[in-house]
């Protein structure tokens, strides 16, 4: 059975609700929009469902580049386009600094709302350029707010096997994958070191540690308990981490399409 992009998604703000796409562009930084944006606390510090489960209840869309945001109860609200004249905050990504656009007092006032804390939306400059981790990158490899690497690949196979030990399986959105691919045999992502996607090639550089973010349940916006982390400790454990797909970092740039065919170099 040939490989094949069975879905793509988008996070255009990090930890917020993402989008499932047909295609996408893809930059060296990753998806297009992909965690183009991120929120901060009245501090600076980065906000993710780790500490605030209530964002997965937030919606994002995209509408010719300007993001939207939705959740229930409140009115859709249209983010400001950023400039490079607009104030900068200060941040940091699991200690890699970065700064960013504040997009303005309405949009943080919505989201303070939404969410029921005190927070500021920021914006990645689009003059800035964030460096991956070198001892797993090339030089030049880089990404916007996304914990380490441009993008997630996983296999649909990977998913399957956990949702049979698992008694109440769980969506592929509670792992926030980029790239997710048919026709493999699960975890097979491990073994894989270059894909190509038609004229794109991407370097899997380094499996993914997964953190509490999949026990939020994305329909309620609530931690739900220790699965699916807990069934995936029994078997995805070593070094006292438990891990779930694979970090990739292309070495192009073009258009993914669910149904491209995904070639495995080595």
């Amino acid at each position: 059975m040939p490989l094949t992009i069975s879905q793509l998604h988008v996070y255009p703000v990090k930890s917020l609700r993402g989008i499932s796409l047909a295609e996408s562009d893809l930059q060296l930084a990753g998806l297009a929009h992909d965690r183009q944006w991120m929120l901060v606390d009245s501090k600076g510090a980065m906000m993710t469902q780790r500490s605030h489960p209530q964002m997965a209840l937030v919606d994002t869309s995209l509408d010719d580049g300007v993001l939207v945001l939705d959740t229930f109860g409140m009115d859709t609200h249209r983010v400001p386009v950023t400039d490079a004249a607009m104030a900068r905050r200060s941040s940091s990504v699991w200690g890699s600094a970065v700064s960013g656009i504040d997009v303005g007092d309405e949009t943080a006032d919505w989201l303070g709302q939404a969410i029921g804390e005190e927070c500021r939306l920021i914006a990645f400059p689009a003059s800035d350029t964030r460096p991956c981790d070198p001892e797993y990158s090339n030089p030049g490899d880089h990404t916007r707010y996304a914990d380490g690497f441009p993008l997630l690949v996983v296999t649909q196979a990977s998913l399957d096997y956990l949702n049979e030990r698992l008694a109440t399986p769980v969506s592929i959105n509670r792992f926030r994958p980029n790239i997710v691919i048919d026709g493999a045999n699960a975890h097979d992502e491990d073994d894989w070191r270059t894909l190509r996607i038609g004229d794109i090639s991407m370097r899997l550089v380094k499996a993914c540690a997964r953190c509490s973010v999949p026990t939020v349940d994305p329909e309620s916006g609530v931690l739900a308990g220790p699965e699916p982390i807990h069934t995936l400790s029994s078997y995805r454990r070593r070094d006292g981490e438990v891990f779930f797909g694979i970090n990739a970092s292309p070495d192009g740039e073009g258009r993914l399409a669910v149904g491209d065919t995904v070639s495995i170099l080595d």
